[in-house]
Order: structure tokens, then sequence, then C-alpha cells
């Protein structure tokens, strides 16, 4: 019981980054789009689109606990890429802007590290893979 409930209270806490960030991301479409544009990224709009979609779908998919194992891998590939395209070396020029972007970088990497555990973990009974809601059993 006491595993079940420290998995969800991990997913219900991974999820309230990313589920949130989709939804901002994909309301304020235009200021998502200026800001890939800003990093460079090729097609940025479709970068946006594609990104805002990615979180709030995953988010959600980690809020209830369904297919949760391949989620948080592809997670945690997103948050190691995301953190190094969006923070590694930035602010340069400014020793405040370098060390919060150096800061934002390590938080990824540590949210990446969560959603390999949680891959490795699985979801835990009090969820859609789990075997308390009748929708499949989950394999340990």
């Amino acid at each position: 019981m006491f595993r079940n409930a420290l998995l969800l209270v991990s997913r219900l806490l991974l999820a309230a980054l990313f589920v949130p960030s989709g939804f901002q991301a994909l309301t304020h479409i235009s200021g998502t789009i200026n800001y890939f544009a800003g990093l460079g990224l090729p097609l940025p709009t479709l970068a946006a689109w594609g990104t805002g979609l990615f979180e709030l779908v995953a988010g959600l998919f980690i809020l209830v606990g369904f297919q949760t194992r391949i989620v948080a891998l592809l997670l945690a590939a997103f948050c190691l890429v995301a953190g190094f395209i969006g923070h590694y070396g930035q602010g340069a020029d400014d020793a405040t802007l370098a060390f919060l972007h150096q800061q934002m970088l390590m938080k990824d990497i540590a949210i990446a590290g969560g959603f390999l555990a949680l891959a490795m973990a699985g979801a835990g009974a009090w969820s859609a893979d789990g075997s308390d809601f009748g929708i499949s059993a989950e394999v340990t």
C-alpha cells in the first residue's frame, strides 16, 4: 500500500510539471513558437505544436498511469534533450543568467532521473496500468 501511494504521489508531482506546461505552450502558441525560433530550431511552429502536445498528452498519461513505463522513458529522453537544447551554454554573457540556465539544466537532468525510476518501478496498482482498475495487470 505504501509503495502504491508513493508511486501515485510521484506520478502526480511529475504530471504537475508537464500538464500545465503543455497546456500553456498550446494556449500561448505564438510565444512558444517565438521561444523555439529564438533557440534557432528549424521549423519552430512544428516544434512548438509538437512539444506542447507531447507535454500535455504524456503528462496526462503519467497522471493516470497509462503506459507508464514507455511514457516515462520518452519523458526522460525529452527532459535530457530539452535541457541541453534550452539551457546548456545559455546566458554566457550574464553570470546570473548563466547560473539560472545551469540550474535549469540540472533540474531537467534530475527530472529525467525521476522518470527513469518511474519507468523501472511502473505506475503501481492505483493506476490505469495497475490491476485495481481492471484494465491490465502490471508486470514487475
